[in-house]
């Protein structure tokens, strides 16, 4: 099977560099960027009017000074909340981020992009993946992006828009399951995402020595999460990325 020829960094930040800025906002990328982060992850959903934009929850009250649930705004009303006064004085009126703004920002600064499909209950995944995948396919080469998604249902959408070769798609599991192969084998996948806490060295292992590059998420604690490398494990997703520094494999 043939897939784009990506070069993962040991290190992805988090939502950008969500330690440091507010998650999943142009500062957060810049701030990666600024913190010498070669990636970035972030999450893409629809608002109600169907415009993309990079946001995790389902409702806006934990990163913003609204309340109302994504699905109930459109853009005009979703640009006048600020998204960045909640985390620091500094990121006050800070905006929600179109994906075609985060885009050009991430094209502009030569980044890669772990791009998550977060299908947020009640909304349409094949509606997200028409919006979200020919956009980013379109603005950034297919070495510097990979979509993923806990949603089972976006990922066969996406693969329907493009090939292997042309699209990297990443399976998201809490803990790897049983049948972790079939499915990735069914959809085409190019890597598998776990969460650092639920990965067992057994997992790892299967994942890794079948070919598949394993990105953990969401690890802060390099000392906790070190002897994790010798199982194969190929990056670590994390909100502070620099707090590695000095703890990574020898071959990083």
């Amino acid at each position: 099977m043939s897939h784009p020829a990506i070069t993962l960094p040991r290190l992805i930040a988090h939502r950008g560099l969500s330690a440091r800025a507010p998650e999943n906002t142009l500062s957060a990328v810049r701030a990666a960027h600024a913190a010498d982060c070669r990636w970035v992850e972030l999450d893409v959903q629809l608002l109600g009017d169907g415009t993309p934009v990079i946001w995790h929850d389902a409702t806006v009250k934990r990163c913003s000074d609204g309340r109302a649930r994504l699905n109930d705004l459109d853009l005009p009303r979703a640009r006048r909340l600020d998204v960045g006064g909640w985390f620091g004085d500094e990121f006050r009126g800070e905006r929600i981020a179109t994906l075609s703004e985060m885009l050009g920002l991430i094209d502009a600064l030569g980044l890669g992009l772990n791009l998550e499909l977060k299908v947020n209950r009640g909304r349409s995944a094949a509606a997200l993946v028409e919006e979200a995948i020919p956009a980013a396919l379109d603005r950034l080469s297919s070495e510097r992006l990979i979509v993923s998604s806990f949603n089972a249902e976006a990922l066969f959408c996406a693969r329907d828009l493009a090939p292997a070769a042309r699209l990297a798609l990443g399976a998201l599991f809490e803990g790897i399951p049983d049948d972790w192969r079939q499915r990735c084998e069914a959809l085409e996948i190019y890597s598998v995402h776990a969460d650092w806490k639920r990965l067992s060295r057994r997992g790892a292992l299967a994942v890794s020595e079948a070919g598949y590059p394993l990105l953990c998420y969401t690890a802060n604690d390099p000392a906790a999460f070190a002897h994790q490398w010798d199982w194969g494990v190929s990056s670590v997703i994390s909100d502070d990325p620099t707090c590695f520094e000095g703890h990574l494999p020898h071959d990083a």
